[in-house]
Parts: structure tokens; sequence; C-alpha cells
């Protein structure tokens, strides 16, 4: 038994796969049961995607250097625009 299926999809993967359920949904070419079988899928790799975006934006941080030439990291939710 192949553990393929059990591994989570990348980022780039499951992106890829939303665009073409969108676009299959799109084109009309998609029988009921199975428009709403993609649906649910879509939905689960949208969820998938804002996730894997919100924590890539946590980790990343703001490094700033002082006159004096110290290093700072400041978290980028703290950063005022």
């Amino acid at each position: 038994m192949s553990t393929k299926n059990t591994e989570q999809p990348t980022f780039e993967e499951a992106l890829a796969q939303l665009e073409n359920i969108v676009r299959e949904l799109e084109a009309g070419h998609i029988k009921l049961d199975e428009a709403v079988t993609a649906y649910t899928k879509a939905v689960n790799l949208k969820n998938f995607c804002e996730k894997k975006l919100k924590d890539a934006q946590l980790k990343i941080e703001k490094i700033e250097t002082s006159t004096e030439n110290n290093l700072s990291v400041t978290p980028l939710d703290k950063i005022e625009e």
C-alpha cells in the first residue's frame, strides 16, 4: 500500500488541484454528483491553502539594523504600516 495517499500535498500542489477543480466546475461538464464531490474537495483544498499561507505569514519577520549595527527582529504581525 502506498503512503502517497496519506501524505499532504504541498501548497503548490493543492493550489493546482483547486484551480483544476474550479475550471472543471466552471466548464459545467461534470455530473451533479461529481460536482458536489468536487466542490467539497475544493473547499478542503481552499482551507488547506489558507492555513499554509497563514502559517507562513506567522513565520515571516522583519529584520532591522540599528544605527549601532545591532540586529533586531520584529514579527510581521507587530509591524505598523
